[in-house]
């Protein structure tokens, strides 16, 4: 309960994780059909990077501000690719930071999706999930829940649109946190099979991350991408990962466009891999 997601807004990991899943959502909202996009760990929604949590740590410099900067000399098929999460990012100041609040990924699908499709994000810390609902108050799809995100995953699946993506973006301060996340979306994923799956974790425990995807795959889902991103040496967490079940077919293609341009903006060397784990 003592993580706080604010330190680390626009780190690095953000800006992969929202980078991949802003791609993940144009895809599934291109079909006129409605979805439901389920957040377990939502946290404040949108972010003041010039607050006094991100200002203590300004990770934001390293990751958004320097991916943006970077994005004004991109590759056209770069460029193109993230325009729906530069989009969501806006004007930028002079040192790089958003005009607006930073939005997190709630606010990410928010400006995504389209009036058909709904929106639950689940925030168990009582302050954070006050700015959430803050945040996405007078939107008629959201729904907020102060809920453990894992028992709201187990109790909102299948969705009644039977289309969708849920986030799994847990704070990974429990010792047991890659077995809680396994737990949980494998008993999503057996009571809803056709969904799709986004699972965030950093890669300091290199073991656990390889565990997960092992037994990821022997539930079968028809297709299971795994990407990482690696900023090279330094403190803090420096590597990230994004298990993803079910993603849309071209989704591997995209983020092995994308990886390379994060990893060459915010790495000194920059490291990535993007590997398709099945494809039924």
């Amino acid at each position: 309960m003592n993580y706080r997601h604010a330190f680390h807004a626009g780190n690095f990991a953000d800006v992969f994780k929202h980078a991949l899943l802003a791609r993940a959502l144009v895809h599934l909202a291109a079909k006129p059909t409605p979805l439901l996009y389920l957040d377990t760990h939502a946290g404040r929604g949108s972010y003041d990077l010039s607050a006094d949590a991100p200002s203590r740590t300004l990770e934001w410099r390293f990751g958004l501000a320097r991916a943006c900067a970077a994005l004004e000399t991109a590759p056209p098929e770069v460029a193109r690719l993230l325009v729906p999460w530069r989009d969501a990012v806006g004007a930028l100041d002079a040192d790089g930071r958003p005009v607006a609040p930073y939005p997190g990924s709630p606010s990410l699908a928010a400006r995504l999706l389209r009036p058909q499709d709904r929106i639950v994000a689940c925030e168990l810390h009582p302050e954070d999930g006050a700015a959430l609902a803050a945040v996405l108050r007078g939107d008629r799809r959201a729904q907020v829940r102060a809920d453990d995100g894992y028992r709201a995953l187990g109790a909102l699946v299948p969705p009644p649109e039977r289309r969708g993506l849920v986030l799994v973006d847990p704070p990974f301060e429990a010792t047991d946190e890659f077995a809680a996340m396994e737990r949980a979306v494998l008993r999503a994923h057996r009571k809803w099979p056709t969904g799709a799956y986004l699972l965030w974790h950093p890669l300091k425990d290199r073991v656990a991350a390889d565990a997960l995807a092992r037994t990821v795959l022997a539930a079968s889902p028809k297709r299971l991408v795994r990407a990482t991103l690696d900023v090279g040496p330094g403190e803090g967490l420096r590597a990230t990962g994004l298990l993803t079940i079910n993603p849309p077919f071209t989704f591997a293609d995209e983020a092995r466009v994308i990886l390379p341009f994060l990893a060459r903006a915010m790495g000194a060397p920059g490291a990535w891999t993007c590997e398709i784990l099945a494809d039924a």
